[in-house]
């Protein structure tokens, strides 16, 4: 197992302090601020640790209310709101230095038969027909600015493989859909759990990115603040997060310094097994 994976399940593998209290740690690489993928992957683990095995996650709601500090641990509490027939209720708050930087509602149900639709996927190429990250890397590394450098530099959990790559590269306004394939880096355990924290983490990857394209701008740029206001999550089907998976987005609208995104990811065989949506801070800086 590479060595990003494994810290990234140290990472989810929460510490118990106490019942329905747990305790994360984040990894030392040198960011500012916690990921809030971080925050998610780690709270539906502190949730799914209280609830019997034959449920499992099919929604989570979360709202982010202060940076998080890597240096720090963080503990999560976990409120049992209720235990259904057939639906499992628990909320989850995140704090550091004695205040909540992250709040969760999640469901979680047994296994059942019923009517099934899904949208289709979208008709794009397959990611064995993209350039991978190392060819990426070797091809336009050294033109990137220096913090989208470092970010690709950093060896990382996720894998993805964008399928249009003007955004990383143009000013210029784009329409406001984003297709990106990703998938974790290595083998996972089998555990459906673990898969579905593993997705949580990496759906805060490149959605709030999506309002931005209209604006000719992205995360990297200086003249933008951006920072995730609230997550929510649906998981519709089985999947492998060590598998390819389409995350494909768009942005309906922005305004008030704020842009929203929906995103839905498939699998290799057109099944939507997640989606999600997003709202994010767009605040343009009066000086980069």
């Amino acid at each position: 197992m590479n060595t990003a994976i494994d810290t990234l399940l140290k990472i989810l593998d929460l510490e118990p302090l106490e019942h329905n209290l747990f305790r994360g740690r984040s990894p030392q690489v040198g960011w500012q601020r916690v990921f809030g993928g971080q925050v998610i992957g780690q709270a539906l683990v502190a949730a799914s640790r209280t609830v019997v095995e034959d449920r499992h996650v099919h929604s989570l709601h979360g709202y982010f209310m202060r940076p998080g500090d890597p240096s720090v641990p963080i503990i999560y509490e976990v409120d049992r709101i209720r235990d259904g027939g057939s639906f499992t209720t628990r909320r989850v708050v995140a704090i550091q230095h004695g205040k909540a930087i992250f709040s969760m509602s999640a469901s979680f149900q047994v296994l059942e038969e019923g009517m099934e639709h899904q949208i289709e996927m979208p008709d794009v190429p397959r990611p064995e027909d993209l350039p991978s990250e190392q060819e990426l890397k070797e091809k336009f590394l050294q033109l990137a600015p220096e913090n989208v450098r470092k970010y690709w530099e950093r060896e990382r959990p996720i894998e993805m493989r964008p399928v249009d790559l003007t955004h990383y590269y143009s000013d210029k306004p784009l329409p406001p859909v984003q297709h990106v394939w990703v998938r974790a880096t290595d083998t996972l355990p089998d555990d459906p759990r673990i898969h579905q924290c593993v997705l949580a983490y990496a759906s805060d990857m490149t959605l709030l990115d999506t309002a931005l394209h209209p604006h000719g701008l992205s995360v990297f740029s200086d003249r933008v603040q951006c920072a995730s206001l609230d997550h929510a999550m649906w998981f519709h089907r089985p999947f492998r997060a060590d598998d390819w998976l389409l995350y494909t987005s768009d942005s309906p609208s922005s305004s008030g310094a704020r842009g929203f995104n929906r995103g839905s990811l498939f699998d290799l065989d057109g099944k939507l097994v997640a989606s999600t949506t997003q709202e994010g801070l767009m605040r343009l800086r009066t000086r980069p």
